[in-house]
């Protein structure tokens, strides 16, 4: 039986964040500090002692997390995982943690990607919502409907585990699919407060310009199978994880199929690695029989 390592998305962020690393490990203290030179900005500070707010803008949130979990993954001694996925944000700390990435491209990508996601998100007004308590192919039947009725975006972006969905779009479009969700029996459909629509057409400029930044970037073969949000499935091939990284900014995260596929594949043991301990809650509501943990 195999041992998965897992890592958070946008989300997991709380104040205060890292500063326990930093204060207890040289090792840490030099990456935090190489981060705040690469980044052009103490995101340290930001990380340490900024407010909620703060932390929940996008250029911020995404290389904070990034940092907290690659950090807290390099202190964990025989770090030898045997499969990797990431919620998200979280795939560009798993690329790290399987020798894909460096920690420097890691950070310079997720830097990249924050930003054009933020610019994307000001373009337009947009939006997500949590759907709960409806199987899958009722919410994915509900958001075609309003897409061809009305002629508003709105697709599924974030399947979590069973019962619980994100869709993501145009304002309206959101608005009529929560309408038309709750009329189909959903417990709760509820608009998430968020920049913007993330993984859905929405992010279409910032796609073009991650896609920039990645082919730039120096891939490698990974040292395990990383699940990838967009394909649920074992990747090892390094072309190949590029285009899912790509893909991803405009596609689900299909975190149910990607578990699912790692516990057929022979994973017993899942370690969240960063902040939070969001998805050990979700893995553990995808399939009790697992041992799920955490390194923070």
């Amino acid at each position: 039986m195999k041992h998965a390592y897992v890592f958070p998305g946008q989300g997991s962020q709380f104040p205060g964040m890292g500063k326990n690393l930093y204060e207890s490990s040289v090792f840490a203290k030099k990456l935090f500090e190489q981060a705040n030179e690469t980044l052009g900005f103490r995101i340290s500070d930001s990380m340490f002692s900024g407010t909620e707010e703060e932390l929940r803008q996008t250029k911020v949130t995404q290389p904070a997390i990034f940092l907290h979990s690659v950090i807290a993954f390099k202190s964990i001694e025989n770090n030898k995982p045997e499969m990797v996925a990431g919620h998200s944000l979280g795939e560009f700390s798993a690329l790290v943690a399987c020798g894909v990435l460096s920690f420097e491209d890691g950070l310079q990508l997720v830097s990249a990607r924050a930003q054009a996601m933020q610019k994307a998100c000001e373009a337009g007004p947009s939006s997500m919502a949590a759907v709960l308590g409806l199987e899958d192919d009722n919410v994915e039947a509900v958001c075609a409907t309003v897409r061809e009725t009305t002629g508003e975006v709105v697709v599924p972006a974030n399947y979590n585990c069973p019962g619980q969905l994100v869709i993501s779009g145009s304002v309206k479009g959101v608005e009529l699919a929560c309408e038309q969700l709750k009329a189909a029996g959903a417990k709760r459909a509820l608009v998430l407060p968020v920049g913007g629509a993330f993984h859905s057409p929405f992010m279409a400029s910032a796609q073009n310009e991650l896609k920039s930044a990645i082919e730039r970037t120096t891939f490698y073969t990974p040292v395990c199978a990383v699940y990838q949000n967009v394909a649920a499935k074992a990747v090892v091939e390094k072309d190949e994880i590029k285009k899912n990284l790509i893909d991803q900014l405009t596609g689900a995260v299909r975190w149910t199929q990607s578990v699912q596929a790692m516990i057929a594949d022979g994973a017993s043991h899942f370690t969240e690695i960063g902040p939070g301990k969001v998805l050990q809650g979700l893995i553990q509501k995808i399939d009790k029989s697992v041992q799920v943990d955490g390194v923070s």
